[in-house]
Parts: structure tokens; sequence; C-alpha cells
């Protein structure tokens, strides 16, 4: 998500500082190369010591006649974007009036003079992020263009972001923004049927790669909706449901402003009447009468006849020509832009392998479901071009 992205990390005096190693380090398992600057009041929380362990590179503390600060922001410096994290209160009103006394506040100047992505990741107490002053100021800076990682606001105060979070907002401002404008749906993880007010039927499905898809659309500039039974995500709007029929509800009406529909849930087949009251264990045997489900993506096809949809195939012991001709099938069917394939082992996998059928021709993605969703949204990008 962060290949060879190089990444300048201002890091400002609020104590989530401390959680400063702990960002570059996640940062660089994501593909970016890290630099640092630290304000004076920053190296009295997190030493530079172990910021320069943290990132490889020993960390800027001041601007001295090398010029740091154009070395590193200027139009044709070393760094990729600025991100400050954390950034206080005092930093953020420095940079809406473009003071410049500290050496993150300089190198904020300067990016933005240069038109360097700039990303703030502001911590500090929540009443001071209540401030009129503080939240006129980022109303200022990210009318730049400067884009601003809300806060957590836990315990009175408004706590520096995941850095999950932070990750992505960096990624989305250095990506290109071939989705930009665009709005897309996604569907993900599986679906559950009840059977009585305790038991279901289910899946094995993580709703990795669904989460993966939303994630990667996001970072390329979509507008982005997840229809998942899963928790609240930070890069799209979350539409929560838990069985097929609610699913199907959701999406069709999801889409009634969408550009693009991605189905990567795993949908139950099948239903059952649910039972008001718990059936009673026992020896007896049991059947259960199964009901088939309304197909999504047929409900979706006919609400909305011109929407892009990606659907996913998978099938159990496929070899390769096997699901192209089942992907091909579904693709005919639904009229799909393309059909993602594969072998349902890699379900609840964190790895996987998968065919990307098309009408013509069938690529291929191994790795892990993190860059199967961008390579998804890379060819739902070529697709609504």
């Amino acid at each position: 998500m962060l290949s060879d992205v190089n990444v300048a990390l201002g890091v400002t005096g609020s104590i989530a500082a401390v959680k400063t190693v702990e960002l570059a380090h996640e940062l660089r398992r994501r593909g970016a190369s890290v630099r640092a600057v630290l304000t004076e009041s920053a190296t009295g929380i997190v030493h530079p010591w172990a910021v320069e362990f943290a990132t490889g590179r020993e960390p800027i503390t001041e601007i001295t006649g090398a010029v740091e600060h154009v070395e590193l922001c200027g139009r044709e410096g070393w760094a990729d974007v600025l991100l400050i994290a954390p950034a206080t209160a005092n930093t953020v009103g420095k940079v809406a009036a473009a003071i410049d006394d500290t050496p993150v506040t300089t190198c904020a100047t300067t990016a933005l003079g240069a038109d360097v992505p700039v990303v703030v990741v502001p911590a500090m107490h929540e009443p001071m992020y209540d401030h009129p002053g503080v939240l006129e100021a980022i109303d200022r800076v990210e009318s730049w263009g400067v884009e601003f990682v809300d806060p957590r606001i836990e315990e009175g105060k408004a706590k520096i972001a995941t850095e999950d979070a932070i990750a992505t907002a960096t990624a989305r401002a250095t990506a290109e923004q071939t989705l930009a404008g665009e709005s897309v749906v996604v569907t993900s993880g599986a679906t559950t049927e009840s059977v009585d007010p305790i038991r279901t039927l289910s899946n094995r499905a993580s709703g990795r790669t669904g989460r993966a898809v939303a994630r990667a659309c996001h970072v390329m500039g979509a507008d982005v909706t997840l229809v998942h039974d899963g928790p609240d995500v930070h890069y799209a709007d979350v539409e929560r449901v838990e069985s097929a029929a609610e699913m199907t509800e959701a999406t069709v009406a999801a889409c009634a402003d969408a550009d693009a529909l991605v189905s990567a849930a795993a949908i139950s087949d099948y239903t059952v009447a649910a039972r008001d009251e718990k059936i009673e264990s026992g020896r007896e045997s049991l059947t259960l009468e199964l009901s088939p489900t309304p197909k999504l993506v047929d409900s979706v096809r006919e609400a909305y006849p011109d929407l892009s949809v990606v659907g996913f195939k998978t099938e159990t012991e496929a070899d390769d020509e096997r699901l192209v001709r089942r992907a091909r099938e579904t693709r005919e069917r639904v009229d799909m832009a393309f059909v993602v394939a594969n072998d349902a082992s890699v379900m609840g996998e964190a790895d996987t392998r998968a065919l990307i059928v098309r009408p013509d021709d069938v690529g291929e993605y191994e790795g892990d479901k993190q860059g199967l969703g961008e390579r998804v949204a890379e060819e739902l990008a070529a697709e609504l071009s």
C-alpha cells in the first residue's frame, strides 16, 4: 500500500509521540521509507535515538545551513508526503498561520508551497481540540487540500488515530486518484442464517478480501460503502447486515447512487425458516428444510441495468480451466465487468491465488489479500475510465 513511498514524518510535542516508534515501523512494514523531523518538545517525549532506530535514519532536530526542510520537502525534495503525527494544537495553529519556527512547521510551510501532499494527525486533550480557534485552523488548512486524520475521542482526550488509519490516509495522499469522484459499493465476508435464537448457518469466509478491496478503492479516491457483518472501518461507510436477505436489500439500496458494485461477499445460497424458540438438544435426528436465497447480483442487475458489477466465483477442487469456465458463465449471465475466481481453499487464509476473468483474457494474481484488493481496484478503475 505504501510501496516505494518516501514519508517525511513530523513529530511534535504531544504525549502521543510515544507512539512514533510503532508508527514508523508500521509505515516501513507497508513499504514506505521514513525520515523523521522532530520539534524540540518532541525530543523530550521520544528520544531521537529511538526514532533513528525505528526509521533507520538520523532524524532532523534542527534546521541548519544545509536547509534540511528544502532537501526534504521542497519541489525537488526527497519526500512524497509530509505526515505530521502527532500534531499538537500549537502546531496546527502555526501551520494555518504560516508560522515556521520549528523544524516541523518549517517543513510544513515548505511542503505546502511546493505542492507536496501533507497529512496531519491531531492528538491533544478534547477541550483543546474543541477550541474554536483550533477548529477554525483545521478548516483553513483542510481548505488547502491537507488531509486530516480524525482523532479517537476517548477518556476526555482526542487520542491519536490508529496506525492503520494513519497509514491508509498517507497512502491515499500519495496514490494516483484513478477512482476520484466514483462511488463504489463493496460486499464482504460471510452471511449468517438463523436456525433458532442461538444456532446459525454460515460459511468460512473471513471478509479479508472484501475489506481489502474497500480500502484500496478508498486509497484510490473513491467514496466507499462496505456492506458486511463486521465492525466499522475508517475507510468506508458501513452498512451492517447479517442474513443474505439483509445483505441483498442493503446492497440494492446502497447501489442507487453508486458507479460500481464489487460483490466479494460469500453470501448464503440457502436459508431456513428460523424457529422462535431454541430447538431442544437431544439424541433424535433433526431435518432442516433449506430454501434457496435470491442471488444478490441478479437483484442488483435487475434494479440497475447499467451499473458496473465485479463478481467473485469460488469453487472446490477446481483446476484453472474449470474456474475460468464457471467464472465466464457467471459473468455472461449477469453482464459483469469481470469476475475474480479462486479455489475455496483460500477462504479464511491471509494469502490467496486468483484469476481475473474477462471475456477475452485471464489475468493471474498470487500474494496476500491486501494486494488482491489493490489489483481489483486497479482493474475497476480501468473499467470505469
